[in-house]
């Protein structure tokens, strides 16, 4: 074990950033975060999934958050392609508390931010960081500007790249994302006052309409105001965009080309001002490395048609804090470290990418998006549950929870075990969200009786240059970090 705690500088105060200090704070470590604007700021990003509420728990801001008085989400009503509604009802599927929340961004950012400096982060706002310093390919620090101050340069022993799109590292030291051509859309929206969700719209849920050219949101926000958007590539925004000489009226426009735009904001008042934003997809050709992590859109950016945005960036704040406590008190190397972190990120990443794809198909139907998300989940050999519960359970973000503590990838705890170990009693940590009987095969496995297995271990597959048997995964309790299954269990597990 090291002799010292590390330092760590965090860039970037959005939920991934304030994931990542927090967790870090509360083992110990000496965290700096240097955020460049004053929050509260606004965001967009308000439909949070409901994996996000077991991390804001484990956290330790979920009464903070529930505080906040948003409106509870328990799910999605989809009018795609040519078919009738769907209905991804995550309170029918997994259980009555399985919900997360439609956010004011500016407020829910706020509180996890405010968290991480309750934990014991140092939080600096308005602290403009001009680049990542590197030792070779070492990241050692940064260089930063407080506001009004002068240029600093301060060291470090990891830096958590969470800048967001700006991406310091991946964007602007080595220039390595590369953007899918499929998904480099644009999207516009506005605000408004009294909207309708569609008829059998979940509680609180998302609503997500299809047209030739792209796709609408309508988003139940707390004192009845709704988020309202169209997102389209952006060769058809900018022919488009010619047609007007606003984009209030470009907007106007675009939403009464949709019968079922023109239904639900029939009694609606818009709230002035309508923002544009360049969603384009794109991926770091490494999402870690000797001394950094990146996290959440730093990393990686994903089309927002599923609302997976904030769970990327809050997942993967998680995986690299547990990444740096493990490596400091050495239970894993740095290769080992990085190797868990960029598998679980980056499969994350893809199964969503995949997902999403497929939905830009709009012929394909939600037969074919249902299949393929069975696909997608991994679930266990002869696993019974039905394709539209594996695909509530990967927009919900559970899969990712899931398959972070999964032994062996096939064999996972069986779905709906999983959720109900989520659903019953409140929110529970990411530990919890196995089944109890999942839970009691691994502490029968235990090699010491001292030692606590919280959760399933994660398989790491040989392509990831290190032997199954390894079998580095994911543990919460009684402390974050990253550990190895038993060489008698991994024989068991096969």
């Amino acid at each position: 074990m090291a002799d010292a705690m590390p330092k760590v500088i965090v860039i970037g105060g959005g939920p991934g950033g304030s994931t990542a200090a927090g967790l870090l704070a509360k083992g110990g470590v000496e965290v700096k975060l240097l955020e460049r604007a004053e929050f509260p700021r606004y965001h967009i990003g308000e439909s949070i999934t409901t994996s996000c509420r077991a991390i804001i728990d484990y956290v330790g801001a979920l009464e903070k958050v529930n505080a906040c008085g948003f409106t509870t989400k328990t799910g999605v009503l989809m009018r795609w392609g040519q078919e009738k509604d769907w209905v991804i009802d995550w309170t029918a599927q997994f259980g009555a508390d399985t919900r997360s929340w439609q956010v004011d961004r500016e407020i829910f950012d706020q509180v996890l931010l405010d968290n991480a400096a309750d934990s014991g982060a140092e939080v600096v706002q308005q602290a403009h960081v001009k680049r990542v310093l590197f030792d070779g390919d070492r990241a050692v620090g940064v260089e930063w500007q407080p506001a009004g101050g002068e240029l600093r340069t301060e060291t470090a022993d990891y830096v958590i790249d969470a800048s967001g799109r700006a991406g310091l590292i991946s964007a602007q030291h080595y220039n390595n994302r590369r953007p899918h051509e499929i998904f480099r859309n644009v999207a516009i929206w506005g605000y408004w006052e009294n909207a309708e969700l569609l008829p059998d719209s979940p509680a609180g849920g998302i609503n997500v309409i299809s047209s030739p050219d792209g796709w609408y949101w309508l988003i139940p926000l707390r004192d009845n105001r709704f988020s309202v958007g169209f997102v389209t590539h952006k060769t058809n925004f900018v022919e488009r965009r010619r047609e007007f000489d606003s984009q209030e009226a470009m907007l106007a426009a675009v939403l009464g080309e949709s019968e079922t735009m023109k239904q639900v904001l029939a009694q609606a008042t818009q709230l002035p001002g309508v923002r544009i934003e360049q969603d384009f997809s794109y991926a770091a050709d490494k999402f870690c490395g000797d001394g950094y992590f990146l996290v959440g859109d730093s990393a990686c950016f994903l089309d927002p048609l599923l609302s997976t945005g904030v769970h990327l960036a809050m997942y993967s704040g998680m995986l690299s804090a547990a990444s740096i406590l493990s490596l400091q008190r050495g239970e894993v190397n740095e290769p080992e470290a990085q190797a868990f972190f960029e598998s679980l990120y980056r499969n994350a990443y893809h199964r969503l990418f995949t997902l999403v794809i497929s939905f830009y198909q709009q012929h394909a139907g939600k037969d074919r998006y249902f299949a393929l998300a069975d696909t997608l989940s991994r679930a266990a050999q002869g696993d019974t549950q039905s394709a539209d519960l594996a695909f509530g359970e990967i927009i919900a973000g559970l899969t990712d929870l899931r398959e972070a503590a999964d032994r062996a990838g096939t064999a996972a705890a069986p779905i709906t075990e999983t959720i109900d170990a989520a659903a019953t009693g409140g929110a529970k940590p990411v530990q919890e969200l196995l089944g109890a009987a999942e839970q009691a095969r691994l502490r029968a496995e235990e090699s010491s009786p001292n030692q606590r297995v919280t959760m399933a271990p994660m398989y790491i597959d040989a392509n990831d240059l290190y032997d199954a048997a390894s079998g580095l995964y994911l543990v919460t309790e009684p402390r974050l970090g990253i550990s190895r299954v038993t060489s008698e269990a991994a024989v068991a597990a096969g």
